[in-house]
């Protein structure tokens, strides 16, 4: 879903992934990227769907690893070594 959000409304999908402030930054350039669409040739908004879709692929990736240390901590809970 916010891989899609990420094409659409790239913005949008960086405030749903929990990145307030990369969102804003976004959204200034995507509103840039649709006034100046015709000299830039769309460069700058593939440049915010990339961004978005960097963040929602680390949104989700942060979620598998933390789900990974939990399982690890329950497997071995009193393993301290680090």
């Amino acid at each position: 879903m916010l891989y899609l959000l990420a094409v659409v409304l790239p913005p949008l999908a960086l405030l749903m992934s929990g990145k307030p402030l990369q969102a804003l930054f976004n959204l200034v350039l995507f509103v840039a990227s649709l006034v100046l669409a015709i000299l830039t040739f769309g460069t700058l908004w593939i440049v915010c769907v990339l961004w978005a879709l960097v963040g929602a692929h680390n949104h989700y990736n942060d979620g598998r690893v933390r789900r990974a240390v939990e399982d690890a901590m329950r497997r071995n809970p009193g393993r301290t070594d680090r």
